[in-house]
């Protein structure tokens, strides 16, 4: 009968998990699957699983337009996450990263963008479809890890103004159970984009994207919807009368500059107008400004960059 002992970690420094505890089964001839503790906040975005199948895990950064990889053979879990803000991917990573090893896993590769080898290493292995994962080509890191014949890879990316999370496990066909990944139910949610966030965000670099809201390739039109950003911006600007705001539209770039600078100066506009009329917000203090596809923060060459692309961002000014 296996035993399951938890293990418990104190990662300083780290704004968005202060404290974790893994729980490990532990077997009397070798370790079970690994669990894997987020943090409260993060946000389930897909989960994709293949019963029997190969895995390529990466294992040293691209070269000659290869990634070397190691084949496992198993159960294969696909899943990501959406969280705050969190600094960097690498402050995402550093609690996972010592929750595996302190697991018994064998790390084989752990790099930042440019390190693995950038565009080419990015799509050079797997990962989940847009927009269940984003990829900034400039602030990714990656980490791959082993132990015995289980395989799990990690790759977090800062894309439009929070952070997502991919994590895909393999495990032998044999194995009792898969890689699990749990939020502590102890710990107190974060508030998601909250004032808090957003203020710190716009206070520290000077500027937001507002992740929550969308627009169509082509369309200046603002769907529906609650807006957390945007409430929280409006209650920024309330707490702070000293500061005003300037809304940035940015476009993919289908169509030509001068068409997709008039398109992302109205999806600017779009926002402004739900924070006047619908949050009271004060107008005379939120300025408009289009940059068309002038200020991309991903690839346009592919689905998931023109989504990010496509976005509205605030940037902090002082009256």
């Amino acid at each position: 009968m296996s035993l399951r002992r938890l293990w418990c970690l104190h990662v300083a420094g780290l704004r968005w998990l202060a404290h974790v505890c893994v729980l490990v089964a532990i077997a009397p001839a070798r370790l079970a699957a690994a669990e894997l503790m987020l943090p409260a906040e993060a946000e389930a975005l897909s989960q994709r699983d293949t019963a029997l199948g190969v895995y390529q895990l990466p294992t040293g950064p691209e070269r000659a337009d290869e990634v070397p990889s190691q084949a496992f053979e198993g159960r294969i879990s696909r899943r990501t996450w959406r969280l705050p803000p969190a600094g960097s991917a690498l402050e995402v990573l550093v609690p996972l990263r010592a929750q595996l090893v302190e697991q018994g896993y064998e790390v084989h590769l752990d790099c930042a963008a440019r390190d693995c080898g950038g565009f080419d290493f990015r799509f050079g292995i797997e990962v989940v479809p847009a927009p269940d994962m984003m990829v900034d080509i400039s602030t990714y890191h990656f980490l791959s890890a082993s132990r015995g014949d289980e395989a799990v890879s990690l790759l977090a990316s800062p894309a439009g103004g929070v952070t997502f999370l991919q994590i895909i496990t393999v495990q032998p066909p044999e194995a009792a159970a898969a890689v699990t990944v749990t939020k502590p139910a102890a710990l107190p949610a974060v508030p998601g984009p909250s004032l808090v966030d957003l203020a710190k965000t716009l206070e520290v670099r000077g500027h937001v994207v507002l992740t929550d809201l969308e627009f169509e390739s082509g369309s200046t039109r603002l769907q529906e919807g609650a807006f957390p950003s945007l409430r929280a911006l409006a209650a920024f600007l309330g707490d702070n009368p000293q500061y005003r705001l300037l809304l940035v539209g940015h476009t993919d770039t289908v169509g030509s500059l001068q068409q997709n600078i008039g398109i992302s100066e109205r999806r600017a506009q779009a926002v402004k107008d739900y924070l006047t009329q619908r949050l009271e917000a004060d107008g005379s203090r939120i300025d408009v400004a289009g940059a068309g596809f002038l200020a991309p923060i991903a690839s346009n060459l592919t689905t998931e960059g023109r989504l990010a692309n496509r976005r509205v961002e605030a940037v902090l000014l002082t009256e």
